[in-house]
């Protein structure tokens, strides 16, 4: 083969064209593909008290939502195996390829939700079914994630990191407002019989279906340009890959686990927020979820605002602290707001909370992605992140849920508080990776990729 003929390699001006021309397609299937990832994820919780006692019957329906609640926490329990064994793999053979097999395993999780057929009919195979979909999803969402940020971040142009990598959290806000209205509505448009025997089928349904969208999008993506020009990333084995990152760069991955921690009052807000006014203040659920609707409009608008606004003003300084600080002060009177009367009521504090949450959650992908070179990168966001979201996220909505039923209420309140004051310590140890230069790797400091690029020239 001449020279003419050899395909252009990265950062060739022809591939750099290429590139960019394409950017929209990619920056379209992570979002798209993140968002039905998120939105199958999501829905689960937020009907666990509709089909609980169809799927789980027992002597109570504060059982059954338990029991319910028990089989959404094993999907994170199976998250952090899923990014400790996955994400190695996505810095070995391609991120595209790990996001293409994530978001079939979670469609597929989706489907099986919506054709079991109710214990009535099958016994113990309906629960059974609900424990295999909900694993399925699991090592989808434990995939997702990391995989996701470094795609994203790394399609970016040098001075858009902040505003790229915040997609991901913009995605996971759309999927969580539509997961969220998805659920107001078949709660407020069947009959309570119909909406057991049937009606909350529907929004797993319609994810599966998302999901074949997402997957044919995503199968038509491009490979992120850092990764390619990564020969390092290429020559690793996965186990060699995971033992240089716990070796080299054990500050970078608590720090990245702080980032991700203050998930549990995310978890929280988003999936247990309704059921918990139900619970407490009589609310009627479907007025919840409509109040949650018009809360999550703000997240999905602030995220992408603070990612774009990080790109000048820096990352660290303003938005992980700032965050953290208003969930601290405002958590505890945002419930106990919830004890007087009125939708507007339930819409104030829903939408404080998603404020400070978003503030947050504009650039912790991004700060992530900036803390791990190329080569270890998936692996180091996946092994931080999945490990937390399983101890803190899946658990958040069963321990809220067992805090009210012993009658406390506002230990709800008091335990997110606490988990994101240690967060906010450990964010003043954080480096400025932000920078308005244009730098050609996504790490400040990764020589490997840089050289990698180099010599591609």
């Amino acid at each position: 083969m001449t020279t003419s003929d050899q395909p252009n390699p990265p950062n060739h001006p022809a591939t750099t064209s290429t590139t960019e021309r394409r950017r929209p397609i990619n920056l379209l299937a992570g979002t798209v593909g993140h968002f039905v990832e998120w939105y199958d994820w999501y829905v689960y919780g937020l009907l666990a008290a509709v089909f609980s006692s169809q799927i789980f019957p027992s002597h109570s329906a504060f059982a059954s939502l338990v029991a319910a609640l028990l089989t959404y926490a094993i999907g994170f329990v199976v998250r952090p195996l899923s990014g400790i064994i996955i994400s190695p793999l996505a810095d070995r053979y391609g991120r595209r390829r790990i996001l293409t097999l994530a978001i079939s395993g979670m469609a597929l999780g989706a489907l099986i939700i919506a054709f079991t057929p109710p214990f009535a009919v099958i016994g113990y195979g309906a629960p059974v079914l609900f424990v295999i979909a909900r694993i399925l999803q699991g090592i989808s969402a434990g995939s997702e994630q990391q995989s996701a940020i470094a795609y994203m971040v790394e399609h970016a142009p040098a001075n858009r990191r902040g505003l790229f990598g915040s997609f991901t959290n913009m995605a996971s806000g759309l999927a969580t407002l539509a997961a969220t209205g998805a659920a107001a509505i078949v709660t407020s448009t069947f009959s309570p019989d119909a909406l057991a025997a049937w009606g909350w089928r529907i929004p797993f349904l319609v994810g599966g279906i998302l999901g074949v969208v997402g997957l044919l999008m995503r199968a038509r993506a491009d490979e992120s340009p850092e990764y390619e020009a990564s020969v390092l990333a290429k020559q690793k084995s996965a186990p060699a890959g995971l033992r240089e990152l716990l070796r080299n760069h054990p500050k970078a991955l608590l720090q990245a686990a702080a980032l991700s921690a203050p998930a549990v009052a995310y978890y929280t807000w988003a999936t247990f927020l309704p059921t918990y006014a139900n619970l407490t203040s009589g609310r009627d659920l479907s007025s919840t979820l409509a109040g949650s609707v018009i809360g999550l409009l703000l997240l999905v608008i602030v995220v992408p605002f603070c990612g774009s606004l990080s790109d000048r003003l820096g990352r660290r300084k303003i938005f992980p602290i700032v965050g953290a600080i208003g969930m601290i002060v405002l958590f505890y009177p945002l419930l106990l707001l919830l004890n007087q009367p009125g939708f507007g009521v339930y819409v104030i504090v829903s939408a404080s909370g998603w404020i400070v949450l978003g503030i947050w959650q504009s650039v912790y992908p991004t700060i992530q992605a900036e803390l791990f070179p190329a080569s270890v990168r998936v692996s180091g966001i996946g092994f931080a992140h999945q490990i937390v979201i399983a101890v803190f996220g899946g658990t958040a909505p069963l321990i809220a849920a067992a805090f009210v039923s012993a009658g406390h209420p506002m230990f709800v309140a008091l335990y997110m508080i606490v988990v994101v004051a240690l967060c906010l310590a450990v964010y003043f140890t954080l480096p400025e990776t932000g920078s308005r230069s244009n730098r050609t790797t996504v790490a400040p400091n990764d020589s490997a990729a840089a050289d990698a690029q180099l010599l591609h020239h």
